[in-house]
């Protein structure tokens, strides 16, 4: 999914539903004037009926406007459809009221009216100081200041103190934010690229820009975002060390933090929904499959809430969220053959979205599907995803997946006797990955192995398959090795060639063990 140059105006008409193109429709034909309104809702329509943005298109099909009209045309357009979305989200968006009400208080104040607008501006804050909007709490005690310091109001007296006071009291609050948000971007942006540590090097250097990093702290005196961001730096760390308990313990303080405060869900539905996919992944990780279930079965019924009716973010991320860890349970389970029919809903979901999803979801998509295909055995369709996440141009994002996918590549053409070309591609993989300086001793002896494969007569395989076993379950406890069977089972891939069974039927019996 190569980043591609999309028109801003095309790409937000096509991120809208049916009921707010509807609303856009009554919008505009109460604001525009008859002429206008017909070159104004023309280009609307033609927009909205094309796949791919095309201006010669536009002005064939819209034969009223003109070439030198056009760039006029479509800054109006969008800014009358960030205005309609903008009164049709403002029943469903605490942010967007709040912003409204602030609004409110400043045409009162250019008229005059002083003390009705700090009257909005005082029930403003409250509700916002309920919702813990604290930039929105700052925002109004800063206009009330400019209020109180240039007229003289009966309040003035008393006002001076405690507006100081509230205003140096959000001001702490949100240097805690601002300095716990940063560090969990940072480390999440350091995850995004680099993956899991890869050697003493990445280990030592996470660990002293994470210990350098933190403050001291009394987690009893922090505010909820000061906590969140606090758990989210520690979920981003331990996921990168690939300590998958201690991942999943601070996701679960994550959620928790919602569900303690559980009107914050409905407010900041995303971060909660974050929170839920990071337990998900740590327990995935840690082959937990009855807590995965429980959890998973509180993703679902999330479908059902009325926010992500009228959020296409929310509903976008629920669902991505929905489809990776489905595939997830499938992967747990051993069922490759039953996650297959996920697949064309993925496509599909992909298809419907494309304007909304990032490169990183994508990749990881492609690189689950594939794994989903080879489990069950299809090892050309595999290829097919595989080659997806080949094509793509840049390899600084999630550059692990980038490598790995190269190594299930040659596992894949092995399995189709692809010999020939299995010889050029063990090169090229190679050079990938000492590019990307991420040649590790298992990747090594995996690429010898896959050389040494074609070579050896059938009467001998079985005994080096048996070898090579052998000699890859050493690693399988490496604190840094070990990350490779987090992309890849081959492990059980082995199992299955030497005992001439499905790698399906090989992690299925393995499951069922474990859960003993």
């Amino acid at each position: 999914m190569p980043k591609q140059q999309i028109d801003p105006l095309f790409q937000l008409i096509k991120s809208i539903s049916k009921s707010e193109k509807r609303n856009f429709k009554l919008y505009a034909n109460r604001i525009s004037s008859d002429n206008k309104k017909t070159k104004f809702l023309q280009l609307f329509d033609v927009l909205d009926r094309m796949e791919e943005y095309n201006e010669a298109i536009i002005l064939k099909k819209a034969k009223e406007i003109k070439q030198s009209q056009l760039p006029n045309l479509k800054a109006h357009l969008y800014k009358q459809l960030l205005t309609s979305l903008r009164l049709t989200h403002v029943n469903h968006d605490i942010s967007i009221s709040l912003r409204e009400q602030i609004d409110h208080a400043k045409v009162l104040y250019n008229k005059g009216l002083y003390q009705q607008s700090l009257r909005i501006l005082d029930k403003t804050k409250t509700l916002a100081r309920k919702n813990k909007k604290n930039i929105l709490i700052f925002e109004v005690i800063q206009f009330e200041k400019l209020i109180e310091s240039q007229y003289i109001t009966k309040s003035i007296e008393n006002r001076a103190e405690e507006i100081t006071r509230e205003a140096s009291e959000i001001s702490k609050t949100m240097d805690g934010v601002v300095y716990f948000s940063n560090m969990s971007i940072r480390l999440y942006g350091l995850y995004l690229k680099v993956g899991y540590v890869r050697n003493e090097k990445d280990l030592l250097m996470v660990k002293e820009f994470f210990n350098t990093n933190i403050h001291p702290y009394d987690i009893q005196k922090l505010s909820f975002f000061e906590k969140l961001y606090l758990y989210q730096s520690y979920v981003w760390y331990y996921l990168i060390l690939q300590d998958f308990l201690m991942c999943f313990k601070y996701a679960q303080k994550w959620v928790d933090l919602f569900l303690t405060n559980p009107e914050m869900i409905s407010i900041h539905t995303d971060l909660y929904l974050k929170g839920l996919n990071n337990v998900l992944v740590a327990l995935f990780y840690t082959n937990h499959l009855s807590s995965f279930k429980k959890n998973l079965s509180l993703l679902r019924k999330l479908q059902k809430e009325d926010q992500f009716k009228h959020n296409s973010n929310l509903n976008i991320l629920l669902h991505m969220f929905l489809f990776m860890h489905r595939i997830n349970r499938h992967f747990m389970e051993g069922t490759f053959d039953k996650g297959i029919h996920l697949i064309p809903k993925i496509e599909n979901f992909i298809s419907e979205n494309k304007f909304g999803m990032d490169n990183h979801r994508a990749l990881v998509f492609y690189y689950k599907i594939a794994c989903l295909y080879f489990g069950n055995g299809q090892y050309k369709e595999a290829i097919k995803y595989l080659n997806r996440i080949t094509n793509m141009k840049d390899t600084s994002l999630r550059g692990d997946i980038h490598c790995f996918s190269r190594i299930l590549n040659l596992i894949s053409h092995y399995e189709l006797e692809n010999t020939e070309l299995l010889e050029y591609q063990i090169r090229s993989t190679y050079r990938f990955l000492a590019k990307m300086e991420d040649l590790q001793e298992i990747q090594k002896y995996i690429l010898r192995f896959l050389r040494k494969l074609s070579s050896i007569s059938p009467d001998q395989l079985k005994d080096e398959l048996k070898k090579s076993r052998i000699d890859l379950q050493k690693w399988v406890n490496d604190p840094f090795e070990k990350r490779a069977f987090l992309y890849l089972d081959i492990i059980s891939w082995l199992d299955s060639k030497i005992q001439n069974r499905p790698v399906q039927e090989i992690i299925m019996e393995k499951n069922r063990k474990n859960r003993k």
